[in-house]
């Protein structure tokens, strides 16, 4: 499956990830893979910097490798959580 890169593709990210119980900040930084997890905090933080692709990119791969309770995830999200664990990155 091909995700659309375009702000609502984010946007649906950064809920799914806050349902999940996480924080997505965006600030300058140093990241070779453009974001940071900060697992004890559930804070995730993206480079301002980077491009609109590459933001997204980044939570994806941080998405396939959380384990979440579905119980928390209305079904939208839940669907959107299993269409993303079979998206193959760029």
């Amino acid at each position: 499956m091909s995700l659309p890169l375009t702000n609502h593709t984010l946007e649906k990210l950064e809920q799914l990830l806050f349902a999940m119980g996480f924080k997505v900040r965006y600030e300058k930084g140093n990241f070779k893979t453009g974001s940071c997890l900060l697992e004890h905090n559930k804070i995730i933080v993206v480079n301002k910097f980077s491009n609109l692709e590459g933001k997204i990119a980044a939570l994806v791969a941080l998405v396939k490798q959380t384990n979440p309770d579905e119980n928390i995830l209305d079904e939208k999200q839940r669907q959107f959580f299993h269409s993303l664990q079979q998206t193959e990155l760029f």
